[in-house]
């Protein structure tokens, strides 16, 4: 990890660059592919398996069959866990429903708004180094309160193919039925455009690398929704002499071993805690099953102290973090100066890991500096909201003249006449 003290405002720039590579120059790569399958289909998308994931698939679908033998694959304690976790994610979404109220904005007209669920949304659940069939349940469960009625789930099989059971078991508790071995750019490219297998959806959610990132980008441009340009996942832990170090450390790893471009950050204000930190990953790390991916993203990560909690709360919101760990004295003041984060995590007993899990908030997070601009996602993703209004003769008869003036001043003569010929019939 990189110890930098007390660094300069001019340095911050340059300090919270994250370890990844700019989307756009993997465009051209990327719409080589998109187009394939756009004109070739499953058959493209089988090729690309077998280039890309290394499996040779006769179809794409998860049958019935496949999903009842994931089910005896599953420990009960696993299943035990899955069940809990829906349940908390399902309990924390469902408090997000959307209640309409009526407004008459004057007297005689009437405003309001209906929320509608987005009828065909497609999911995409990374395979790549860990089978996150957490993610299954953070995307499926919102999708199905908001009353999607087709929900498609796309995932890369292993080379035996077969999607992991875990995966499998997680999306028949979220009630997904429509599931395919995809993955990567073909993945995404399927559910924008459709094939002979996949169905086109309305809007894509879902994390992945940078190519899966760059082909949201691109297929977002004019042909279906995404639910944001997520990422290489991150954290920050924001802590002060009081902090724990060896849960600090624990909570730097757990970012560090999603993959190589991941990113851990120490913002402190204590340089003691910055040394104990940087031993006690050492220590921890030495024995991870998966350090030598958590090692290579732990040469991006960085161990900052600054003056004061002041400027690690400015710095904080500067970067940005997808997750924000709070281990303060004084957590729940330092909070509600948070402006820029995905999801915060306060008190040293609130883990990254409760939220990626079963806590019952959204894993689903805008990373690279996103959050500045980004939710994560919420029930609210998967709905539209329509507007009506109602307006009577009296309505009409006392905004009608406002409405002909300011058409008039946009020159808009049709606009004006659409209300001057039902005022001339009071």
């Amino acid at each position: 990890m990189i110890l930098i003290n007390y660094p300069n405002r001019a340095e911050w720039a340059e300090l919270l660059k994250r370890p990844v590579m700019n989307t756009e120059s993997l465009f051209d790569t990327v719409r080589d592919i998109i187009d394939r399958v756009k004109a070739e289909g499953d058959r493209a998308v089988l090729e690309m398996e077998e280039k890309f994931d290394k499996v040779a698939l006769s179809s794409l679908v998860v049958t019935e069959e496949e999903l009842a033998e994931a089910d005896g694959l599953i420990e009960e304690e696993l299943k035990a866990a899955i069940r809990l976790a829906k349940q908390n994610i399902e309990t924390f979404h469902r408090a997000q429903r959307f209640e309409s109220h009526k407004v008459e904005t004057v007297p005689g007209v009437t405003c309001w708004q209906k929320a509608v669920g987005i009828e065909k949304v497609g999911l995409y659940i990374p395979g790549g180094t860990a089978p996150l069939f957490s993610t299954v349940l953070m995307l499926a469960v919102p999708a199905q309160i908001a009353g999607c009625k087709e929900v498609v789930l796309c995932t890369p099989p292993a080379r035996n193919g077969k999607v992991h059971p875990a995966v499998l078991f997680a999306a028949k508790v979220a009630g997904v039925k429509r599931i395919f071995k995809a993955g990567g750019v073909q993945a995404i490219a399927a559910m924008a455009y459709g094939t002979e297998s996949v169905p086109k959806v309305y809007k894509i959610f879902g994390p992945g690398n940078q190519y899966v990132t760059a082909a949201k980008q691109l297929v977002s441009l004019r042909d279906v929704a995404i639910d944001m340009p997520a990422g290489p996942s991150e954290v920050e832990v924001l802590a002060d002499s009081t902090a724990n170090p060896v849960f600090v450390a624990a909570d730097l790893l757990s970012q560090a071993e999603h993959g190589v471009d991941s990113q851990a950050i120490l913002i402190t204000t204590s340089e003691s805690l910055q040394q104990a930190v940087k031993k006690e990953v050492e220590r921890q790390l030495a024995v991870l099953p998966r350090k030598e991916i958590a090692a290579k993203s732990l040469a991006n990560s960085k161990l900052i102290v600054v003056k004061d909690m002041e400027e690690a709360i400015e710095l904080t919101n500067e970067y940005a973090p997808e997750h924000l760990i709070v281990e303060t004295q004084n957590y729940m003041d330092v909070a509600a100066q948070v402006v820029n984060a995905g999801s915060v995590f306060l008190g040293v007993y609130s883990p990254e890991s409760a939220g990626d899990y079963a806590s019952g908030t959204n894993h689903t997070l805008p990373t690279n500096g996103y959050a500045k601009a980004y939710s994560g996602v919420s029930l609210d993703s998967f709905i539209r909201k329509i507007t009506f209004q109602e307006i009577n003769r009296e309505g009409i008869n006392t905004i009608g003249p406002a409405i002909e003036v300011m058409a008039a001043n946009e020159h808009l003569d049709a606009h004006k006449n659409a209300v001057t010929v039902r005022l001339k019939t009071l």
